[in-house]
């Protein structure tokens, strides 16, 4: 028997990875704004980013359709990018390993075109 979907739950889960990866890139690309964002405290935001991204992955198609519903609320890069990491295929990546300069382009692309 499948668990019960809880669909606060995967709103919260959404809802904190896209504020976590907007935190994580903006530290990337600007360390000198936060430099109490260390190495560690990096890490540490990494691994709670992957954890909410997990919580919508393990939902399956129901992670999917509260990320579509959130980022229909808010076309924001941070929802545009959750969305991105639970569609088909993606179930494998984690942030750590992606190109971010290709992510950055394919999330200003997909915003600039749907503006």
């Amino acid at each position: 028997m499948p668990a019960p979907v809880l669909p606060d739950i995967l709103r919260q889960h959404a809802e904190q990875a896209a504020f976590l990866w907007t935190v994580y890139d903006r530290a990337l690309l600007f360390p000198e704004e936060n430099p109490e964002l260390d190495a560690l405290r990096l890490s540490r935001l990494l691994e709670r980013l992957e954890a909410h991204l997990d919580g919508l992955r393990v939902a399956g198609p129901d992670g999917l359709s509260i990320a579509r519903e959130r980022y229909g609320e808010y076309p924001e890069a941070g929802e545009l990018f959750v969305l991105r990491m639970l569609t088909p295929g993606s179930e494998r990546l984690r942030v750590a390993n992606l190109d971010l300069v290709r992510v950055r382009a394919y999330l200003a692309e997909t915003l600039q075109g749907g503006r």
